[in-house]
């Protein structure tokens, strides 16, 4: 019996090199029901684990829970499970106008306004996706016919730094400007946990990319307005691995 990791409890051929990585729990049993014969393998903490196949490719889904710190656990130890290639299936705040709600946002970058990768490496390295997952990615997307932007995303830790009730805070002047040097900035979407799922991936020499379903309008005071996208992010995730273990066969 192989060893378990501490925090995700999962071990070696518990999961697929792939492996898709939502936030809450409970959506990793929403994505599983895209597997062919999916198994719940762990649950423990915020770490729930599923593992089943698509086309004939093994596949798993764990939840990181909200935040750069248990996603960087999860990365960490799903690495030494021996999976390399990531998709976070995320929810966000659109940034831009033009980023509606139920769009997806396929991140080619992340902002690092977060704690976690500090402490991993300098603020002067960048948070970037894989080249060939994103491509993946876009080539899902157009295939599939969904909409989709991207571009750079925003990683924060403090959800409640956001929307009409930041200007009560002690820092609201300050985080409303920044906010205003995003948007201006061009910066998509907001969420919390890419940076990690980047930097992690980029220093650990595996492979990571990232689609946010729009569910909220941050631009406009609306973290969260109307839960819409999940499916069709879900849906590009696995469209994207089947067209990366085609391309990594031939």
């Amino acid at each position: 019996m192989s060893q378990k990791e501490y925090h995700v409890a999962l071990g070696k051929g518990d999961v697929g090199r792939y492996v898709l990585l939502p936030g809450d729990p409970g959506r990793t049993e929403k994505i599983a029901k895209y597997f062919d014969n999916a198994k719940e393998i762990a649950n423990n903490r915020e770490y729930r684990t599923f593992t089943g196949t698509v086309g004939g490719i093994k596949i798993s889904t764990t939840s990181t829970g909200i935040g750069c710190p248990s996603t960087a656990i999860c990365v960490e130890e799903l690495i030494k499970c021996g999976a390399d290639t990531f998709i976070r299936i995320g929810t966000a705040g659109s940034l831009q106008k033009e980023v509606g709600l139920g769009d997806v946002v396929i991140s080619t970058a992340a902002v690092r306004e977060e704690g976690t990768t500090r402490q991993y490496i300098p603020l002067s390295y960048p948070a970037v996706a894989d080249f060939g997952v994103t491509q993946a990615l876009v080539e899902a997307g157009n295939k599939l016919k969904i909409k989709y932007h991207t571009g750079i995303s925003h990683c924060k830790d403090a959800f409640y730094t956001e929307g009409a009730d930041m200007d009560e805070l002690p820092l609201g002047p300050n985080t409303r400007a920044m906010w205003n040097a995003w948007y201006k900035g061009n910066v998509l979407a907001t969420s919390m946990e890419s940076a990690a799922l980047f930097v992690v991936s980029s220093i650990r020499r595996v492979y990571a990319g990232e689609v946010l379903a729009i569910i909220g309008l941050t631009y406009d005071d609306q973290p969260i307005a109307k839960k819409v996208g999940v499916d069709e992010a879900i849906q590009m995730a696995i469209e994207a691995v089947k067209i990366l273990e085609k391309k990594r066969k031939s």
